[in-house]
């Protein structure tokens, strides 16, 4: 079997909305490696969009699902429930970042997770706004991709958007968006377009994911927390992409010290299962009434069982204090690229843990974005066997999403590889 020809029935078959980075159509998997249908192997920088933090096929994952599998793979949690779906959220409710009691409910993916955290916070609030962010990145379905702070190419031609979404400027310095213009539009929205009484929830990534990468500063989160504490207002803290130890914390809001009040979780939750889920204050949670919650898939116990392990993997492997190291590694390699005089313009590194981004821009000292040399990077780098992928809203950033047990010999040879690439002289 060919990469070719598998693209080509691709494309006969798949529409072509459903985009993929890379043509490189996988047989096999481990850990930090991929392996193509033609035997070629890849160093994995993209953990399936931010994915297996505990790399792919770990065993102590696999183990637990073979177990799962032999003993039922689907009832319905809410028809016959299941001890693993109990003592997932039991974890997950001791691992929340704030305090008091909590409580969880799974559900299989990201946009889900917002949908039904918003949900919850409406009906907590008796209000129906919502305010998101430029930028952010929140989901494809109509509430989810309203939400989304990008239209190209989530909205195009989509047709009307949910009602009731707002939108703040996300502070970030290498845009040129300041704190003090974010309080400036919050008046703004408040004084023009919706009263704060009708505001049920702010939601913000801590840091953006598809956005660019973008880290949600601790005054940014103090001045939310504030915001939100004035008006009756819940703060959702969407940790799909930066949750289970991408940042060197449990949840990346936590480097703030500013408690939210529903975390919406997915991506490494699950190590590759599909699974995603709300965490929040438990009186909130009660909010709905039975019934009003749930989905004929959501919290399937296969992937229960393995977001139990993960977790256990977490912990075992102190894969949070490696996340860190994993940062600085990586940073190592990155900062002299962005202080040097010749190859590919690269700027504005920044990230949290091993969860890291920066810039490819038109000349040396400007913010100008330059998506089409990024993709062209990329497309180097991947045939020099390394995956990666971009995001920021003309596709100028590159994310480094390595998994967080990548072995330092292959983590080197990634860097090494993505150092040659931006090296080049036009």
């Amino acid at each position: 079997m060919k990469n070719a020809d598998l693209l080509a029935r691709r494309q006969a078959a798949v529409p072509r909305g459903v985009a993929s980075a890379t043509a490189v159509f996988a047989a096999g998997a481990l850990n930090a490696q991929i392996t193509d249908v033609e035997g070629r192997s890849y160093i994995d920088f993209a953990s399936g969009i931010g994915v297996v933090a505990t790399g792919h096929r770990h065993p102590k994952v696999i183990a637990a699902v073979q177990r799962q599998l032999e003993r039922f793979t689907h009832t319905a949690f809410q028809v016959s429930p299941y001890e693993s779906y109990i003592e997932l959220a039991e974890r997950l409710n001791a691992l929340a970042p704030f305090k008091g009691p909590a409580k969880s409910i799974f559900f299989t993916t990201g946009a889900e997770a917002v949908e039904n955290a918003v949900k919850i916070a409406r009906v907590a609030t008796g209000r129906q706004a919502v305010v998101a962010f430029s930028h952010a990145f929140h989901g494809r379905t109509l509430l989810t991709s309203t939400l989304t702070g990008k239209i190209a190419p989530y909205k195009q031609r989509a047709g009307a958007p949910a009602p009731e979404i707002y939108r703040l400027p996300f502070p970030a310095a290498h845009a040129g968006v300041t704190l003090k213009d974010l309080q400036h539009a919050v008046d703004e929205l408040f004084l023009g377009d919706v009263e704060p009484g009708r505001v049920a929830a702010l939601i913000i990534e801590p840091v953006q994911g598809e956005g660019g990468f973008n880290p949600a500063s601790p005054e940014l989160f103090k001045v939310l927390r504030e915001l939100c504490d004035k008006h009756g207002i819940l703060l959702i803290a969407d940790e799909i992409q930066s949750g289970f130890g991408r940042t060197g914390r449990m949840f990346a809001i936590e480097h703030s010290g500013v408690e939210p009040d529903l975390v919406t979780v997915a991506k490494s939750l699950a190590g590759g299962f599909p699974l995603s889920g709300v965490l929040g204050r438990a009186a909130i949670m009660d909010a709905v009434e039975p019934g009003g919650l749930g989905g004929t898939y959501a919290g399937s116990p296969l992937g229960c069982a393995a977001a139990l392990a993960v977790l256990d993997v977490i912990r075992e492997e102190k894969l949070l204090e490696r996340a860190q190291t994993l940062g600085k590694r990586i940073r190592a390699v990155l900062e002299p690229l962005i202080q040097a005089t010749t190859g590919v313009p690269v700027a504005n590194l920044r990230g949290m843990g091993a969860m890291v981004g920066f810039d490819v821009v038109q000349a040396r000292g400007s913010n100008q974005p330059d998506g089409a040399t990024a993709k062209r990077v990329l497309a180097a780098a991947l045939q020099k066997g390394l995956i990666a992928l971009t995001c920021g809203t003309q596709g100028e950033t590159i994310r480094l999403l390595v998994p967080l047990t990548i072995p330092d010999a292959e983590l080197d040879a990634g860097l090494a590889i993505l150092k040659d690439v931006l090296s080049w002289q036009e």
